[in-house]
């Protein structure tokens, strides 16, 4: 394999990263003609291009966030198969981020790129997991690109929000964890241990978490938190927006133990900021050493880092005698974390 040259035909541009052979671009920041949305969370998802090629699972989860007029016209692609675009081989594999997410594997002119979009390593019963593809050139994500983070495994998470609820069982659990992906993962694994009483739902999460369901990702009896005020929640588990767990829509729970689940709770100055009592490491995105064992199993001669903590994470692959470089792309901001 050879990474000389893939910067010719790949390369980022105002609209996004773009493949010039084939004419697309990949999660674009602004509308264009034809895109590659790796997942649906809306830093990768925007709507008004012509035409969306992604998995069938993001497609959905788009037409239930932005609507069934979001594209032009969408182009479902399964994991593993291959699309030509003007002579570019195309294939989406598992990036093990949230139901549907990919990585976009390009192949040209004899090279191969893969652009991993959003991804994590550990496991989530909730999607497929991260597929590891050798290449010449892999753009990485850097959310949690720092030393410092070191997530959690989610179960021993879970075991402990299960304990708190076992020692306050007259105090509702409100955890606050973003809509796609992390409630519907929190709401399996909290399954998968055993809880099976019926879960609340803040409104906003209702949608994407019936989505789920229907999709085939089981998660039990999930009801919306009623209108009346005056409903006996005590010891239930809620789950909803980070931002409503301060809003006034959590005074409606007399007592409550609030909770959030982020790769963020790792820093005890996020914690204090968020004001929670139970912080739970709980990630979507790789962690430190996840990052680099991901970079290396890859063999790529040329890592090009983005969105995250880029400057970190080049010195960290430099200093191991890799080829790296920060990948300026705009209209990232960490949506799903």
């Amino acid at each position: 394999m050879r990474a000389a040259g893939v910067d010719q035909w790949l390369y980022p541009t105002p609209r996004g990263l773009y493949c010039a052979p084939a004419g697309v671009y990949i999660d674009p920041a602004r509308p264009v003609e034809r895109a590659i949305v790796t997942h649906g969370h809306s830093d990768h998802a925007r709507p008004g291009n012509g035409a969306v090629l992604a998995t069938a699972e993001t497609i959905e989860i788009m037409k239930v966030r932005l609507g069934t007029e979001a594209a032009g016209r969408f182009e479902p692609a399964a994991y593993g198969a291959t699309t030509n675009l003007d002579g570019v081989a195309v294939r989406l594999v598992p990036a093990g981020h949230v139901l549907g997410s990919a990585q976009v594997v390009l192949e040209w002119n004899g090279q191969r790129a893969v652009v991993s979009g959003d991804y994590k390593r550990s496991p989530d019963p909730t999607c497929a997991p991260f597929e590891v593809v050798p290449c010449d050139v892999f753009v990485t994500e850097a959310t949690f690109a720092l030393p410092v983070f070191r997530h959690e495994h989610a179960a021993s998470e879970i075991a402990r929000l299960l304990a708190s609820m076992r020692r306050n069982p007259d105090r509702a659990h409100l955890v606050g964890a973003y809509g796609l992906g992390k409630c519907q993962r929190v709401i399996r694994l909290v399954r998968e241990a055993g809880y099976d009483a019926p879960i609340y739902l803040h409104g906003a999460h209702l949608a994407i978490t019936e989505l789920y369901a229907k999709l085939g990702v089981d998660l039990g009896d999930c009801r919306a938190v009623p209108d009346d005020k005056s409903a006996d929640l005590a010891g239930a588990l809620v789950i909803g927006p980070p931002s409503a767990i301060a809003d006034r829509w959590s005074r409606r729970f007399p007592d409550p133990v609030t909770a959030f689940a982020s790769g963020w709770m790792r820093i005890k100055g996020r914690v204090r900021q968020s004001g929670v009592e139970l912080p739970l490491v709980i990630s979507d995105h790789a962690d430190w050493p996840e990052l680099i064992s991901t970079i290396l199993e890859t063999s790529a001669e040329d890592v090009w880092v983005t969105h995250g903590r880029e400057d970190a994470l080049v010195y960290e692959l430099t200093r191991r005698g890799l080829k790296a470089r920060a990948l300026a792309l705009v209209g990232f901001d960490e949506e799903g974390e």
